[in-house]
């Protein structure tokens, strides 16, 4: 049924662009339309002949209506056919645009989103992990790629319950699916820590004081555990999947992952909520 519309429309869009761009296609039409008009006519005189002692009254009875509604079509064909385009045109439209799945093999993202954020909201309460200790975050390899976070907060108490629920979705997602631990290394960012981080450069954040959904208890930015140790680095090839991954499932329940931004954040993600910040 979709093949048909989708050759329908196109071949309306075919006619059309014919009529305009050459005057010759338009001269075979009339004449068709004038013949087929011609004969029509003829047959309506000769019908009328044979029923002119019948229809007396015909003018006020519905068999009457039905001529001059014929004859009127018959009179101001072109109206009528651009009155036919016109409403045929929505229709086809919603046909082929209504959903995301018009060629087979495409994957429908829009369903896997649905599945997992009815999850979310059947009523299950996901509980947070227990901390890791401070010295977690104070290795070597911690330092250089996210230094002063042994500062940070990862009291997921100070985030917004909403959010907590769906990043906890994603660690169990990413737990039971991809056999990756998931961690969170920043939850809840002060205004005075967002400045000092923003005065580092544009290297570690653009966002200063209140333009980060961090101060809203919105964002939160995790990393994983292999071996009893935390991974951050985008260089390992085994946290770079990580990330990928981590990427989809947060976007199919809903958050927004840092990983698709110019300057690339893979292990942010925020709950966007109207009215937050003025340009997300």
């Amino acid at each position: 049924m979709l093949f048909i519309a989708i050759s329908l429309c196109f071949l309306l869009a075919c006619f059309i662009a014919w009529m305009i761009l050459f005057g010759s296609g338009r001269d075979v039409v009339t004449g068709w339309v004038r013949y087929a008009a011609g004969k029509t006519k003829y047959r309506i005189q000769a019908w009328q002949r044979s029923r002119k002692q019948a229809l007396g009254q015909a003018g006020s009875s519905l068999e009457g209506w039905w001529l001059r509604t014929w004859l009127g079509v018959r009179q101001h064909y072109w109206l009528c056919l651009a009155a036919v385009v016109l409403i045929a045109l929505p229709p086809l439209g919603a046909i082929l645009f209504s959903g995301k799945s018009m060629l087979q093999g495409f994957e429908d993202t829009g369903r896997v989103t649905n599945v997992q954020i009815a999850e979310l909201l059947k009523g299950e309460q996901l509980v947070p992990p227990p901390p890791l200790p401070p010295d977690f975050f104070t290795t070597q390899e911690v330092q250089q790629v996210r230094p002063m976070l042994v500062g940070a907060s990862r009291n997921w108490q100070l985030l917004n319950p909403d959010y907590v629920q769906r990043l906890l979705l994603v660690f169990k997602i990413m737990k039971e699916k991809y056999n990756y631990d998931m961690t969170i290394l920043e939850g809840y960012r002060s205004p005075e820590r967002q400045n000092m981080l923003a005065a580092l450069g544009t290297n570690v954040t653009n966002a200063a004081a209140f333009q980060s959904y961090h101060q809203y208890g919105l964002a939160a930015d995790c990393a994983f555990m292999r071996d009893g140790k935390l991974v951050i680095s985008e260089k390992d090839p085994w946290a770079m999947e990580g990330y990928r991954r981590y990427g989809e499932v947060a976007e199919s329940v809903g958050l927004t992952w840092g990983g698709r931004w110019k300057m690339m954040d893979f292990g942010h993600t925020e709950l966007h909520l109207p009215g937050v910040l003025k340009k997300p």
